[in-house]
């Protein structure tokens, strides 16, 4: 298998999710505009309090399952035994869909009256007790999508993501119109994962016969079978996810101080920067999302050439991007903020955590990437015992820092911690997968990044010299990446997969690779 044949499928998997959560990403950022501009910073920042247990919720109910799904689907279907890899699907939906509904009474009846006594804040009561309904149609969503992810099937992720964003969306700005406030704004994600439920139930039902056939007329599966498939599912899953809930704390764990500490307003401002300051796990994920059941699959088959191959194409593929994007976020925070909020300027106030929280993304990128390969080749406790130790040192960073130094305190804590987990991570997976960091790439990408920054000196501080920078910094990059030899030409030959997905765009993205193959290193 070539070069460019072995990272094709992290490529095409990568290419789609990546468009789709560029999509969905701008798609997010409309409805926090539009929850910004019509609750104002108070009311957005309750609805920022919420939105972590939102995230808790829906880990806890979904038990870790959809990347076990993904994984075993995965596996199975390599070694052409579809009918368990079907059967893992519909074990694992039912365990998800007890969890569901057991967490989301909890969230209701319990969780939601203590955590809105500890903050003082009666206003968030009914936001919270409304998460609890979320959580019932979240865990069959997540079934779907991680049996679509097994199969490589990245686009009905997309569509049934694309569903739970419209009608999010549209009902939530409908319902705090109508004068329901916070309360609305999270109702709206109750109808927008139901819409979402339906959509991947339609979806598995209609068009993943192909991939994942019919059970054979001959095919048993006793009780006893099923439970010991359970097992192996939660044996897997379980380590995914206090990951999973780790991770949620690595950037919530501030959030939830902070509703201790500071005023609503203040976590209003807060709530702002954080999903622009991961603008860049668009990429990350995209790639994580792929990377898992890639590298399964190719260390089910014991072919260590695949596996180095996909392995140096994640990384390679992702910080490309993400690098320079932390950086340009983190120089022009305060134009952006400005720019995205520009119906209440009082969020500029968060433009400093911005600029902390987006380089934190950087080492959170790298951790993500090698996280997900750890997990593909059967090693979920790794990520799972740095995240902890992230966690511990996220709330230790953050207990101090806030008091002092607000939500900047905060975002320091959190970037801190990112880079802490990231070095053992990063280290340790390429020791377990036995292949070979690109020193040389990173090196080279990261100075490209800094000479795109030069240009801040001397551009005004407004949105003349966003519009400016956002002209003049790429073509710098692009100029410093040929300049150093940073990419092969193996690695223009995998970029150019990724060119297929841009319509009208490929022609003038196949040029800038036939300058760049020209001066590439071999």
């Amino acid at each position: 298998m070539g070069e460019a044949t072995g990272s094709s499928k992290v490529a095409k998997g990568s290419a789609i999710i990546l468009i789709g959560n560029v999509i969905f990403r701008v798609g997010g950022y409309l409805y926090r505009f539009l929850m910004a501009s019509l609750l104002g910073p108070a009311a957005y920042g309750i609805l920022g309090l919420t939105t972590p247990f939102q995230g808790i919720f829906q880990v806890l109910s979904a038990a870790g399952l959809p990347p076990a799904i993904a994984k075993y689907v995965s596996e199975y279907n390599a070694l052409d035994e579809e009918d368990l890899a079907r059967q893992t699907v519909f074990t694992a939906l039912k365990i998800m869909v007890f969890l569901g509904f057991f967490f989301g009474l909890v969230m209701v009846f319990v969780a939601a009256p203590i955590i809105t006594n500890y903050y003082h804040k009666p206003e968030a009561l009914l936001p919270l007790q409304a998460v609890g309904l979320i959580t019932p149609f979240s865990v069959i969503v997540g079934a779907f999508r991680g049996a679509f992810q097994g199969v490589y099937k990245m686009e009905y992720i997309l569509y049934t993501r694309a569903i739970e964003q419209i009608f999010m969306i549209l009902f939530a700005t409908a319902l705090v119109i109508l004068g329901l406030s916070t309360f609305g704004a999270v109702l709206g994600s109750v109808l927008g994962f139901a819409a979402s439920a339906v959509s991947a139930v339609y979806i598995f039902k209609k068009y993943m016969g192909k991939y994942i056939p019919p059970a054979n007329p001959d095919f048993k599966f006793t009780f006893k079978q099923e439970l010991g498939l359970a097992k192996r599912l939660l044996f897997f899953s379980i380590p995914v996810t206090v990951t999973a809930l780790a991770e949620m704390g690595i950037y919530s764990i501030c959030t939830l101080l902070m509703g201790g500490f500071l005023a609503a307003s203040a976590i209003g401002y807060f709530t702002a920067a954080d999903p622009i300051s991961r603008l860049p796990l668009i990429i990350s994920s995209s790639l994580a999302t792929t990377i898992l059941p890639a590298a399964s699959e190719a260390y089910a088959l014991k072919d260590q050439n695949l596996l180095e191959k996909y392995v140096n194409a994640s990384y390679k593929y992702g910080m490309f991007f993400v690098i320079p994007m932390c950086v340009g976020i983190a120089i022009f925070a305060k134009e952006i903020m400005g720019l995205v909020y520009f119906t209440n300027s009082a969020y500029m106030n968060g433009a400093m955590s911005l600029a902390i929280l987006v380089l934190g993304m950087t080492f959170y990128s790298i951790y993500t990437i090698s996280g997900s390969i750890v997990q593909g080749i059967g090693n979920p406790r790794i990520p799972m015992y740095l995240l902890i130790f992230g966690c511990i040192i996220t709330l230790g960073l953050g207990w101090y820092l806030i008091p002092t130094y607000g939500i900047e305190g905060g975002a320091l804590a959190t970037t801190i911690a990112s880079f802490i987990m990231m070095i053992p991570m990063f280290l340790l997976q390429f020791r377990l997968t036995k292949t070979h960091a690109p020193y040389s790439f990173l090196t080279k990408v990261t100075i490209a990044s800094l000479i795109m920054a030069l240009p801040v000196v001397v551009l005004p501080n407004n949105s003349y010299g966003l519009i400016a920078g956002l002209i003049i910094c790429p073509i710098i990059y692009m100029i410093a990446i040929v300049a150093l030899r940073t990419l092969s030409h193996d690695d223009v030959a995998g970029f150019r997969k990724f060119t297929r997905k841009l319509g009208p765009l490929r022609k003038y993205a196949n040029k800038l690779l036939d300058i760049i193959d020209k001066y590439s290193s071999k």
